[in-house]
C-alpha cells in the first residue's frame, strides 16, 4: 500500500480522495493555488503545498510544479480526481517517469479512449454496439456531406478529442451540414487544441446510461450496475441515479457485460466508466469510456456499499477484486443533485462570491460531499459546482421524496444556485415517472417569473 498520496484536484473530489485515504491509514497532499489557501482539501490534508495563481493552467494543468509537490512531500502516488489533469496521457506517463504511481490508467488506455474515434473502432472490435457512423476522421466539410447524405438525417458530428458537448453539432439537413462542420471543427481546435471530427448517426430522444467498471492488475474486471444520467442540460448532468428507471434485469446484464468487455479490451485497470446511448427498445450504444473516477459515483457506492476510491487506491497498489463484488446486489436507489452556483433565472450564469449562510441537509439515508462552508468565497476561475447532496431509499419513490426534503433542508446564503430548479424537478409528474430522455430539460416547465417573484418577497 501506498504511504503517501499528493491528490492533484481541488474541491469536493480532493476532499473525497484525501477521507479515502485517511481510511487506508495513507498520508495525503494537498496542492492548492493561491484562490484555495482557505478550501477545506487544504485544511484535512496532512501536507499542504501552493502550486501557483489561480488560473488553472498556472496551478492544476501546471504538470511541472505538482511533480516538484510530490517531491518535495515524498509522496508515492498521485492522484488526479476528476478533469483537470485526470485523463491526461501525459500527465501519466510524466508521473512514471517521475517514480510515482499514477491512480488512473497508464498513458496508451488514455490515449486509446480519448480518442473517440478509434475509441469507438475498439469498442467495435471488441463486440460492444456501437452508434452506427462513418468511420474514421473527416477529411474536411465536404467529406462531412458526402457522408451524412450516405447516412440519412438527423446526424451528430462531434469533435474526436471532446467532451462537455464541446465541438459537437445536431445536424438535422443538408443545408446545415457545411456551416455545422465548420463550427464544430473550430470550437474543438479552440477546446482541445485538435479539430479532427468524426460523423456519427443521431439516436433520437435516447437515454444516457453509464456502467461503473473496476479492473485489478490481476485481470478480474467487474462491474457495479448502471448510472441513469440523461437529466442534463447542454451535455452537463446535473442529477444521477442509480439504479436507471428503465433498465430491467436482463439489460442491466447485458449492457453490464459490453461494458466489462470494453474494458478488457484495453487491458484497463483501476475505476473507470463506460457512457452508452440506450433508444425507446433498450438497444444501447457506445458513446465513450471515462478513464477517471466519475462526479456522480456516490450514488453507486450508495446503492452497492462499495467505497470506489478505496478501492481504486487498492486495485493500483495490486490488490485482487474483492470475491463479493462479483455478486453484488442492488440495494434500494440513491438519487445524486449537484449542487451549482448558477442563478437558473440567467440562463444558469455562474454566481461566484461568498458564501454568508451554509447548513446541509442530514438525517437517515442523506449524504453531503461539499467543499464549501460559511465564509467560504467562491472563486470565479474553476467549475461553478460547490456541493452534491446524495440521497438513498427503499425505492426510487422514497428516494425522490427524500431528496425534495433534503433539498428543503438545504440553506446556501450569498451565491444563487440550482437548489431551486432541483425541487422543480424533484416535483415534476415526468421525472418522477421515470419516462424521460436527455431532452427532459429542454421543454421542462421552469416557471422563472414564480421563481423571481418569491425572491422579491
Amino acid at each position: 500500500m501506498f504511504n503517501k498520496v499528493l491528490i492533484a484536484n481541488r474541491g469536493e473530489i480532493a476532499l473525497r480522495v484525501i477521507r479515502a485515504c485517511h481510511e487506508l491509514n495513507i498520508k495525503t497532499v494537498a496542492v492548492y493555488s493561491t484562490a484555495d489557501e482557505l478550501s477545506l482539501h487544504v485544511k484535512f490534508a496532512d501536507e499542504a503545498v501552493c502550486i501557483g495563481p489561480p488560473p488553472s493552467r498556472d496551478s492544476y494543468l501546471n504538470i511541472p510544479k505538482i511533480i516538484a509537490a510530490g517531491e518535495i512531500t515524498g509522496a508515492d502516488a498521485i492522484h488526479p480526481g476528476y478533469g483537470f489533469l485526470s485523463e491526461s496521457a501525459q500527465f501519466s506517463k510524466i508521473c512514471k517517469e517521475n517514480g510515482f504511481t499514477f491512480l488512473g490508467p497508464v498513458p496508451d488506455i488514455i490515449d486509446s479512449m480519448g480518442n473517440k474515434a478509434k475509441a469507438k473502432q475498439t469498442m467495435k472490435v471488441a463486440g460492444v454496439p456501437v452508434i452506427p457512423g462513418g468511420e474514421g476522421i473527416l477529411e474536411g466539410p465536404e467529406d462531412a456531406l458526402e457522408k451524412a447524405n450516405q447516412m440519412g438525417y438527423p446526424i451528430m458530428l462531434k469533435a474526436s478529442a471532446g467532451g462537455g458537448g464541446r465541438g459537437m453539432r445536431l445536424v438535422k439537413g443538408e443545408s446545415e451540414v457545411i456551416a455545422a462542420y465548420k463550427s464544430a471543427n473550430q470550437e474543438s481546435q479552440n477546446a482541445f487544441g485538435n479539430g479532427d471530427i468524426y460523423i456519427e448517426k443521431f439516436i433520437e430522444n435516447p437515454r444516457h446510461i453509464e456502467v461503473q467498471v473496476l479492473a485489478d492488475t490481476h485481470g478480474n474486471i467487474i462491474h457495479l450496475g448502471e448510472r441513469e444520467c440523461s437529466i442534463q442540460r447542454r451535455h452537463q448532468k446535473l442529477i444521477e441515479e442509480s439504479p436507471s428507471p428503465i433498465v430491467d434485469e436482463d439489460t442491466r446484464k447485458k449492457i453490464g457485460e459490453a461494458a466489462v468487455a470494453g474494458a478488457r479490451a484495453v487491458n484497463y485497470v483501476g475505476v473507470g466508466t463506460i457512457e452508452f446511448l440506450m433508444d425507446k427498445q433498450k438497444n444501447f450504444y457506445f458513446m465513450e469510456m471515462n478513464t477517471r473516477i466519475q462526479v456522480e459515483h456516490p450514488v453507486t457506492e450508495m446503492v452497492t456499499g462499495v467505497d470506489l476510491i478505496k478501492q481504486q487506491i487498492k486495485m493500483h497498489a495490486g490488490s485482487e477484486c474483492p470475491g463479493a463484488l462479483y455478486d453484488f446486489q442492488l440495494r434500494g436507489h440513491s438519487i445524486e443533485c449537484r449542487i451549482n452556483a448558477e442563478d437558473p433565472n440567467n440562463n444558469f450564469m455562474p454566481f461566484p462570491g461568498e458564501i454568508t449562510n451554509f447548513h446541509m441537509p442530514g438525517g437517515k439515508g442523506v449524504r453531503v460531499d461539499s467543499h464549501a462552508y460559511a465564509g467560504y468565497v467562491i472563486p470565479t476561475h474553476y467549475d461553478s459546482m460547490i456541493g452534491k447532496i446524495i440521497v438513498h431509499a427503499k425505492n426510487r419513490d422514497r428516494a425522490i421524496i427524500r431528496m425534495q426534503r433534503a433539498l428543503e433542508e438545504t440553506i446556501i446564503g450569498g451565491p444563487k444556485t440550482t437548489i431551486p430548479y432541483q425541487m422543480e424537478i424533484m416535483k415534476d409528474e415526468t421525472f418522477k415517472s421515470g419516462e424521460f430522455d436527455t431532452s427532459f430539460l429542454e421543454t421542462f416547465n421552469y416557471d422563472l417569473e414564480e421563481e423571481s417573484n418569491k425572491e422579491e418577497d
